[in-house]
């Protein structure tokens, strides 16, 4: 007999956008199959006068409270009231920082939001995710050769959303969609520096995903049948690994896999490549 779900309130205060805390959040709250959490996300946090009011809307809703604060000061006032108030609390850098001091004999500069500095890298991720949107499903083939990896396959096997975020760990993806009996641009068949990764799934994963975005659309298309056929998307596929294998492409199995396994997947061919 299946448990039920239950919920629980999950507070999240920075002093900076909330990622890093959002990021720690979920991945914690996974482990809980049984039990959900209501997120509050409370960002540019810096002042006392900022935290009283967060602390108001705690009061409202109690559970877990997680933070990223520079300032000591606030970072201790925010203790204290969990303390009060009998919550849980945690801050979830510090212990990370206590081992960075530890290791490299000096304290942590402190500075908030330090990690979204507009720096050369920042700029690279930027530069990357304007690339990938402008070459996304085989648009502007006449410069794929810029592209750090090319992604290929059949409709619904998570090009588009594992390009961005590709692109936003600052790597160069356009994505090509392979069509059943059509040739690839003939610029693909050119390039030679970037790495390019068929990704493929089973035939009635792809039905199911694309079913659901029929129908969730505007109107059902003319072909849906055959959009939807397990035995066509059978074709498609084997078509997709046909033309993977003549041109010697990797291909990663997408059927189980959430879009950051794949590209962690994509980024380890790409090291290996090197």
């Amino acid at each position: 007999m299946q448990k039920a779900q239950s919920f629980f309130h999950l507070h999240l205060i920075s002093d900076a956008t909330g990622e890093t805390l959002l990021a720690a959040g979920r991945a914690a709250a996974a482990q809980y199959k049984n039990a959900r959490a209501i997120e509050h996300i409370y960002p540019l946090i810096r002042t006392e006068k900022q935290l009283a009011k967060v602390f108001a809307e705690i009061d409202e809703e109690p559970g877990i409270v997680l933070y990223t604060v520079v300032d000591q000061e606030l970072a201790g006032r925010i203790e204290e009231l969990c303390t009060t108030m009998g919550l849980p609390s945690v801050s979830v850098l510090e212990p990370v920082l206590a081992v960075f001091q530890s290791y490299l004999g000096t304290p942590a500069g402190r500075r908030v939001g330090a990690q979204h500095v507009l720096d050369a890298e920042y700029f690279r991720r930027i530069d990357a995710l304007n690339f990938t949107m402008e070459h996304d499903d085989g648009q502007l083939p006449h410069d794929i050769e810029e592209a750090d990896i090319i992604l290929v396959g059949i409709s619904r096997t998570s090009k588009t959303p594992t390009s961005i975020y590709l692109a936003n760990r600052g790597v160069k993806t356009a994505n090509v969609p392979i069509v059943l009996d059509t040739r690839l641009p003939e610029q693909l068949d050119r390039a030679v520096g970037p790495l390019v990764v068929g990704l493929v799934a089973s035939a009635d994963r792809i039905s199911q995903i694309r079913r659901n975005r029929v129908l969730g659309g505007p109107g059902a298309t003319s072909d849906f049948d055959s959009y939807t056929d397990r035995g066509t998307i059978a074709r498609e596929l084997a078509y997709a690994r046909q033309l993977c294998s003549r041109h010697n492409w990797p291909i990663i199995d997408v059927t189980r896999r959430s879009i950051e396994e794949t590209a962690a997947a994509i980024l380890a061919l790409r090291g290996n490549t090197r």
